[in-house]
């Protein structure tokens, strides 16, 4: 059934027809689950693992370098330690002002695309400055990070290999640059971790490219989703429009509604309950996101709803996403911008979707301020 999902724009349809069978079923061979209860759980058991117990791995495009997503512990922790400290509250906070900025100066046109002028130079402005990418190379950068995100969605192409390319030649240009001059950001920090022999080049360029495209990915689709569902549900939009105070809760319900990442995977190393040393679990985060058993009326946008527990748009366990912090913040900063400058906000067009199995969002949508 899973296959089923490939240009759904719908998949939630799926998902139920799915939970029908239970909180754990068997589809096409792999262990499936759309519980809460039992995805966060599996999240957070050290039985289950992103490799398989011999510590191979089971697929790799062969287009991003690996990093720490693919790794288990103890490489993971070493790893992501590292990356841990650019993304900090305190650090979070400092940019606030400045994703502000950004956000007022891109929302100036009557007619525009809300995702390629708005939802995605604000991330990508952020993720460049907290990376130390120099502003002449900001929109290369930019161009690049999306073309080998697409991977995700498409697989590798020749402009996406050549993107793959572009992307760590700037990597390693901007890295020799920091040897000799380091400056106060994360190519900086890893620098000085490389040279104390706390990860080698290989992991620092890995990391650098999981921080471009994670960085960018899940905010995109976040402002994307979040957009078109306050649309959609014009008194939603209206109750935000008179009280943006409520910007964190119009966020965590996108993120619980209309999650970018819909899916994940872990494997057993170890025989746990019906699943099979080796064994693969497919952990669908949509359908846990709308499970009736944790979140009353499920199917319903609701930006008063009380999040307990916590959605896993962003995952759990160990492998919480590392930049959940950055984007919640810009998520805010962004429907307070548009609610503000946009008040009479409308589609105009048609949206286009990604095609993408794992990653939820919009190619384009057309919107105008009046």
């Amino acid at each position: 059934m899973l296959e089923q999902l490939t240009g759904h724009e719908d998949p939630y349809p799926i998902y139920e027809r799915l939970r029908a069978h239970g909180p754990l079923t068997r589809d096409g061979g792999m262990w499936v689950t759309t519980s809460h209860s039992l995805a966060n759980k599996v999240l957070r058991d050290r039985r289950f693992g992103v490799r398989f117990a011999d510590g191979s791995y089971p697929a790799n495009s062969g287009l991003l370098p690996e990093s720490f997503l693919e790794l288990d512990p103890p490489d993971h922790t070493r790893l992501r330690r590292l990356a841990m400290p650019a993304f900090s509250p305190k650090k979070i906070d400092e940019y606030r002002a400045r994703v502000e900025k950004v956000a007022d100066a891109l929302l100036t046109e009557d007619e525009f695309d809300l995702i390629a002028d708005f939802a995605a130079p604000l991330p990508i402005s952020v993720i460049s400055d907290l990376l130390g990418i120099p502003d002449a190379d900001t929109a290369e950068f930019a161009d690049y990070g999306a073309l080998v995100a697409q991977s995700f969605d498409t697989g590798v192409t020749a402009a996406m290999a050549d993107a793959n390319d572009q992307v760590l030649a700037l990597f390693d240009r901007l890295i020799s640059e920091r040897r000799k001059t380091p400056g106060d950001d994360v190519i900086s920090s890893l620098v000085a971790a490389e040279a104390e022999q706390k990860l080698t080049a290989a992991e620092m360029l890995g990391t650098l490219v999981l921080l471009l495209v994670a960085g960018f990915e899940t905010t995109v689709n976040l402002i994307g989703n979040g957009t078109r569902a306050l649309l959609d549900h014009p008194s939603q939009w209206k109750l935000f429009k008179a009280n943006p105070e409520l910007a964190s809760a119009v966020v965590e319900e996108t993120l619980r509604w209309a999650p970018p990442v819909h899916l994940t995977s872990r494997i057993a190393h170890e025989q746990v309950d019906r699943i099979g040393k080796d064994e693969m679990i497919t952990l669908l985060l949509g359908a846990a996101n709308r499970d009736p058993d944790v979140y009353p009326e499920a199917h319903k946008f609701d930006v008063m709803r009380v999040h307990k527990p916590e959605h896993l748009a962003f995952s759990s366990g160990i492998h919480y996403c590392l930049g959940a912090t950055l984007a919640r913040m810009e998520g805010e900063v962004a429907f307070r911008a548009l609610a503000r400058r946009m008040p009479d906000l409308r589609q105009t067009g048609p949206v286009t979707f990604r095609d993408s199995v794992v990653i939820r969002g919009m190619r384009s949508f057309p919107v105008s301020r009046s």
